[in-house]
C-alpha cells in the first residue's frame, strides 16, 4: 500500500484521538507560505482565520502565523475573536463583520479593531469606551464594488469627520474589498482600486495611519493595491485563489484529510448499495467502507466524487451516508482493512486538491475546507 502523506504519519498511532478519520495541518507548510506572502508584499501581513481558519484550526494557525511574520489576524465575528484572546493572542486583530450595540462592550473589551460604516456603530462603541475607559480602535470600511458592509465613497470624508469628534474612537485604519481581484478580467477591480485611491487623494492630513484593500487575489496580481498592509486568507492555507489566480510554484497546501478502511467485501454483479439503492453493482466488486460521511463535510449532493487509496483513486458509489461512505476497490489491488485513505491531499504519486472537490460541487476551494466539520479531529505537525 501507498503511505498516506506524510504529515498523517504516525497519526494512527497517537493516542487521545477519538476517531480514524482525521486532519492534519502541516505548520511547516503554512509557516513557508506566510513568509513566501511577506516576502511578495513587502509590507505588514493580517492573517485572516475566520470560520476556524478556513477549517484549518484558528488557534494554531494564529500561532504559527505570528510567529512567521505575521503582524495581526482578521476574523469574521466576535466569538472568534474571544477564542483567540482566551487563548493567550495578544496581537492585533480585526473584527471584519457586523457588531451589533450589544457587542460593544465586550468587543472594546477585548482590544479589537472594530470595522465601522455607519453612525449606529460608532456611536456604540464610543458609548462603550467611555464607559470601561478604553479608547475603541476602529477602521473604516469602504464599499467600492463589493456591494456588502461599508460607507459609500462619497460619504467617507463626512462620516470620517463624524467618527473624529466622537469621543472615545480612535481611527486607525481604511480599507475596502475587492470583489473580482481573481477574475482574469481586471476591469472592475482596477475600477475599485481607483475609486479608492480617489478617495484616499482626497484625504489629506486625515488619512488614517492603516490602509490596507488586497486580499490573496490582490495582492499577487496588483502590487498598487498592497498599501501599508496585506490580508491574505486562502492564500495562506497553499490553496489558489481562483484557476485565474495560481499561486507561486513554490506555496505548499497545508491541508489533509484522511480516514482508513473498516471493511472490505466482494459483492456480486446486480446489488444495490446503500441508501436508496440508487447504485447497482454492474460486475463482481470489492466495496470497502470508510468511517467518513456528510457529519465530516463529505457532501451527499452533489456528492464528493473519489477518494485516494493504494495511491490510486477509487469512486464512492452509492449515496455519502452521515458518518461512512463506499468505495469500489475492484481494480485497486489488495485493498484491506486499516489502509490509509485520503479525501483531500497526497497520497503515493497521486494527489486529490480541494479544488478538484470543489468542481465536483460547482463551488470554490474556501467553501470545501470551510465545510470541514469540527467533529474531525485536527492534527497539527
Amino acid at each position: 500500500m501507498s503511505p498516506v502523506h506524510p504529515t498523517c504519519s504516525g497519526f494512527r498511532s497517537a493516542t487521545g484521538w477519538p476517531r480514524p478519520t482525521r486532519i492534519c495541518i502541516d505548520l511547516a507548510a503554512l509557516a513557508h507560505n506566510i513568509q513566501r506572502l511577506r516576502a511578495i508584499a513587502g509590507v505588514d501581513l493580517m492573517a485572516v482565520v475566520k470560520a476556524n481558519a478556513y477549517g484549518h484550526g484558528d488557534l494554531a494557525v494564529a500561532r504559527t502565523a505570528l510567529a512567521h511574520g505575521a503582524s495581526a489576524l482578521a476574523v469574521a465575528t466576535l466569538g472568534e475573536a474571544l477564542a483567540l484572546r482566551e487563548a493567550g493572542i495578544d496581537a492585533p486583530i480585526l473584527l471584519f463583520g457586523y457588531v451589533p450595540a450589544w457587542q460593544a462592550i465586550d468587543t472594546v473589551g477585548a482590544r479589537l479593531i472594530t470595522t465601522v460604516y455607519d453612525q449606529a456603530s460608532a456611536q456604540a462603541l464610543s458609548a462603550a469606551a467611555q464607559e470601561i475607559g478604553r479608547r475603541a480602535l476602529v477602521h473604516v470600511k469602504v464599499d467600492t464594488g463589493m456591494g456588502r458592509l461599508g460607507v459609500a465613497p462619497a460619504d467617507t470624508s463626512a462620516f470620517l469627520d463624524y467618527l473624529a469628534q466622537l469621543p472615545g474612537l480612535q481611527i486607525d485604519g481604511l480599507y475596502t474589498h475587492f470583489a473580482t481581484a481573481d477574475s482574469a478580467d481586471e476591469t472592475f477591480a482596477q475600477q475599485q482600486l481607483s475609486r479608492f485611491e480617489a478617495i484616499l487623494g482626497s484625504l489629506g492630513t486625515r488619512r488614517p495611519p492603516v490602509i490596507h484593500a488586497a486580499n490573496s487575489a490582490a495582492l499577487l496580481r496588483f502590487p498598487a493595491a498592497r498599501y501599508d498592509m496585506v490580508r491574505p486568507g486562502i492564500a495562506c492555507y497553499g490553496l489558489n485563489p481562483s484557476d485565474e489566480t495560481p499561486l507561486p510554484a513554490d506555496m505548499q497546501p497545508v491541508l489533509t484529510f484522511a480516514s482508513e478502511v473498516a471493511q472490505v467485501k466482494a459483492v456480486s454483479a446486480g446489488v444495490p448499495l446503500s441508501y436508496g439503492g440508487i447504485f447497482v453493482t454492474t460486475r463482481p466488486s470489492r466495496i470497502a467502507t470508510i468511517p467518513v460521511g456528510y457529519a465530516d463535510g463529505v457532501r451527499r449532493s452533489p456528492p464528493w466524487r473519489e477518494v485516494l487509496v493504494g495511491g490510486q483513486r477509487a469512486p464512492i458509489v452509492g449515496r455519502v451516508c452521515m458518518d461512512y461512505v463506499l468505495i469500489d476497490v475492484t481494480d485497486i489491488a489488495n485493498v484491506q482493512r486499516g489502509d490509509p485513505v485520503v479525501l483531500i491531499g497526497q497520497q503515493g504519486d497521486s494527489r486529490l486538491t480541494a479544488d478538484d472537490v470543489a468542481r465536483w460541487f460547482g463551488t470554490i476551494n474556501y467553501e470545501v475546507v470551510s465545510a470541514l466539520l469540527a467533529r474531525v479531529p485536527r492534527s497539527y505537525q
